[in-house]
């Protein structure tokens, strides 16, 4: 277990990548061509070296970025514990200047996201989940306990979902649920923490993601009570023998489909 001397360092390190991405972010976007993603990819490096740097100082665990992917399976099939990292999840979200983009810092054990901080710098939002010790959200100064919310009979299904159009996976998953469903749209892995604090019920990931892309926020979620399970069949994705989302397993860092669920 982290002590909160710790928690409150990797915080620290998250907000301070935050700050050099928004650095990159506040300026306009304009002066570059439509397909140069090079202030995306200064942002990126800023951060992931931000993030580096401070848990190299804080640990000797190795750790697993996007941006140093290519360390081999024989090396890390060994790893125990391990960091995993997204310095910048949300790249359309970046781009789009619509500030849904986070920083993520996940520590891992046997396969387990134990420990998460996502944050959302134009947000102001931090959320931060140890497995045990509960979850919690940051915001203008202020500490929230958060936790899933289950739905009520009267409800309609509150369901994180894109802002483009549905693919048929989704809408097979909508149809299993029976009831009328309303579709929250969020950016990066801000989705998985809308169920972890309880704003939406569901969140059906049919679609590719990568390791980094979920770890701390299913830290977040798990935490605080939810569930990520792995989706082996639509129709019955919410199935209470589905198994929980696990890391590290295989040389692929992509994760199979999965739901977020309270």
């Amino acid at each position: 277990m982290l002590d909160k001397a710790l928690v409150d360092k990797i915080v620290a390190i998250s907000h301070q990548a935050g700050d050099k991405i928004m650095e990159i972010y506040q300026r306009d976007f304009g002066i570059y061509q439509k397909d140069d993603l090079s202030p995306l990819t200064e942002a990126d490096l800023a951060a992931h070296h931000c993030i580096v740097d401070g848990l190299k100082a804080l640990s000797s665990l190795p750790i697993l970025s996007e941006e140093s992917a290519n360390i081999p399976w024989s090396e890390r099939s060994t790893w125990q514990q391990y960091w995993l990292v997204d310095p910048l999840d949300g790249t359309k979200e970046f781009i789009k200047k619509n500030g849904e983009f986070t920083v993520n810092i996940a520590l891992i054990d046997q396969g387990k996201p134990v420990f998460g901080v996502v944050y959302a710098p134009v947000l102001d939002q931090t959320y931060v989940g140890q497995l045990g010790e509960g979850a919690y959200k940051l915001h203008k100064g202020q500490r929230q306990v958060i936790s899933p919310k289950a739905k009520q009979a009267d409800e309609t299904w509150k369901i994180v979902g894109s802002r483009s159009h549905q693919s048929p996976e989704i809408q097979a998953f909508l149809d299993s649920l029976g009831g009328d469903s309303e579709l929250i749209a969020m950016g990066s892995s801000l989705k998985l923490c809308l169920v972890a604090e309880g704003a939406a019920h569901l969140y059906p990931r049919l679609g590719p993601t990568s390791e980094w892309d979920t770890g701390a926020a299913q830290a977040v979620v798990e935490a605080a009570g939810g569930k990520v399970t792995v989706v082996s069949d639509v129709a019955n994705a919410r199935s209470e023998h589905a198994a929980a989302l696990r890391y590290n397993q295989q040389e692929s860092v992509l994760n199979p489909y999965f739901l977020v669920s309270y």
